[in-house]
């Protein structure tokens, strides 16, 4: 289980067109020229013919004919997934390179990963010696195992994990798990565990999906890495809802290939629990091997004369107050502390929102502190000139980053509401919201009563979506992104059930939609898709290269149908 960044790489005709980041599973970013900077990322596919005198290849190719058949022409589309990674050599001579520079070193390889691919200048993620290693084979070439799909992306070219073995049960799993534990400090990139996948392609699909996680593969984690560390200081900061954290300040630490320097403390209550104080030695973790945390005091080692922690009556000059019921402090007015400002920025071109690439908390602290911009609304006000005369921002960057922006005037309904940052309003609340009301401007108009009567909406809920939208500021932000360009399309939800209770499979490639396109277009229609063929499924649809999907259709007695039959098919009808 590489700790690395997910993404997506396409190939037309073995020439790479397009990558893009995961995104939220369905929508990810185009991250295309930065990828191409990845000495691991294959430019163009490798040809079987090429390599076929190797011993390891022909040994593959005499093992797994359907592997065999697969490598044998270049298919015209080709999905590959996989992990972008940068590696522990790559990630010390970076912090290296920091130091030199007299620059704070970067806390982890991942994060420096994730933020390469997504910068602005493709040249930034070609001097970070970036990886890649390919998992996953989303395009039907006939296989019909996990094993197979590595065995043909290495055959193209690509990286894949070489520590990986078939396991005939779960002993084979715990001895496996135990063999790359042993291993773990001597491999080349960071690791927290292992994943266990169904090797059967069908049996994968027949498992499906629980939440957003597959049942037919699971994460087998290592145990959390401990460390004593002590605590230098304790100090709060503050979220975007005005919420007050209380941090420790940590003498710094190495945990699992990654330096600690602070642990959350979470609120009053856990502190008081754990007793911690400012000089305490202390056991941290990294839970879940990511986010770092205290598990214990070492009372016996606490200096004399220690003193309790105590939550600051006033923060950005206001009362501290606690409502009933709530464990946490917080400020109660927000949106008049710089902090939370600076906090509900960066919520607003987050992924989940508006997604502005590029736009990390050290720019968006830059333009603040330059005068550049007061709230997000003004970040659509932005010209090349304002930003490029910023130290460190070339012309191009400056450029790219202004196009960036311009790009997001256009937003989904429900992208728009996680955007406002509204107390208690998520992606899911966002989505119902979306889908009861359609428009932002009906939501806008809704009474307390209305919101209250939705289902899925709580009272709570409802009352704070009611109170943000008649809160007189917010209408004025609302107004200026208005008069900005922001533009918030309705959301329209499943109007259309012509194929409402029909399931279909895709196999092949399509001349007139990408598989993706395709698979939209049936889900607006209400119908479903499948991975795998099965009785229950209503049709086929057969484009170029269909593979082994098309044969066992053909003895099931599932109907086939072709693009140009499927277009008809979901073509409106007068």
């Amino acid at each position: 289980k590489v700790d690395g960044f997910a993404i997506s790489l396409f190939y037309e005709d073995g020439i790479l067109k397009k990558g893009s980041t995961r995104g939220d599973g369905k929508t990810g970013e185009d991250v295309t020229e930065n990828l191409k900077m990845i000495e691991s990322i294959p430019l163009q596919l490798a040809a079987a013919q090429d390599f076929a005198k190797e011993k390891e290849v022909r040994a593959i190719l005499s093992a797994f004919p359907r592997v065999a058949k697969a490598v044998s022409t270049i298919p015209r589309i080709l999905e590959v997934r996989g992990e972008v990674y940068m590696a522990k050599k790559a990630f010390e001579a970076i912090n290296r390179e920091q130091i030199k520079k007299n620059l704070p070193s970067f806390a982890n390889p991942r994060n420096i990963a994730a933020g390469s691919v997504r910068q602005l200048d493709p040249q930034i993620a070609a001097a970070r010696n970036l990886d890649f290693l390919a998992y996953d084979l989303v395009t039907d070439l006939g296989q019909e195992t996990h094993e197979e799909e590595h065995l043909i992306a290495k055959l193209f070219g690509f990286k894949t994990m070489e520590l990986s073995a078939r396991c005939r049960d779960t002993n084979a799993i715990v001895h496996f798990w135990k063999r790359v534990l042993d291993q773990r400090e001597k491999l080349p990139l960071l690791i927290d565990g292992i994943v266990v996948q169904v090797n059967s392609g069908q049996l994968f699909e027949r498992l499906g999906v629980a939440g957003k996680a597959p049942r037919g593969a699971v994460a087998f984690k290592f145990p959390a890495e401990e460390a004593t560390t002590q605590v230098k200081d304790i100090f709060v900061q503050v979220g975007r809802t005005g919420v007050l954290t209380p941090v420790a300040l940590l003498e710094p630490i190495s945990v699992s290939g990654v330096t600690i320097s602070r642990a959350t403390l979470h609120n009053m209550d856990e502190i008081e629990r754990m007793d911690v104080r400012a000089g305490d030695t202390v056991i941290i973790k990294r839970a879940g091997d990511v986010i770092p945390d205290i598990v214990k005091v070492l009372r016996n080692l606490r200096p004399k004369h220690s003193k309790k922690f105590h939550m600051p009556r006033s923060f950005c000059g206001q009362t501290v107050i606690r409502r009933e019921g709530e464990v946490a402090h917080r400020i109660p007015y927000p949106e008049k502390c710089e902090l939370v400002t600076r906090e509900k920025f960066a919520h607003f071109v987050s992924k989940n929102a508006f997604d502005m690439q590029g736009l990390g908390p050290k720019i968006i602290d830059r333009l603040f502190d330059e005068g550049l911009v007061r709230d997000p609304a003004d970040l659509f006000s932005l010209k090349e000139e304002d930003v490029k005369s910023l130290e460190r921002f070339a012309e191009k960057s400056a450029e790219n980053m202004i196009q960036a922006i311009r790009a997001k005037k256009k937003i989904s309904f429900p992208r728009f509401m996680v955007a406002l940052g509204i107390m208690h309003v998520g992606e899911e609340t966002a989505l119902d919201l979306a889908n009861h009301f359609g428009t932002l401007e009906k939501l806008q108009d809704a009474s307390l009563e209305k919101l209250i009567e939705i289902p899925q909406i709580g009272t709570v809920v409802a009352r704070s979506v009611h109170q943000w939208f008649h809160d007189n500021q917010n209408q004025k932000f609302l107004e200026k992104l208005d008069r900005l360009g922001v533009a918030v399309q309705p959301f329209h939800g499943i109007k259309n059930t012509k194929l409402k209770g029909l399931a279909f499979v895709l196999t092949g490639s399509m001349e007139t939609l990408s598989r993706d396109e395709a698979k939209t277009r049936i889900r607006e229609r209400g119908g479903s898709i499948s991975e795998s063929v099965s009785k229950k499924i209503d049709y086929l649809v057969a484009g170029d290269n269909a593979g082994s999907k098309f044969d066992r259709a053909k003895k099931l007695g599932v109907k086939i149908i072709t693009e140009k039959e499927f277009l008809s098919l979901i073509r409106p009808t007068d």
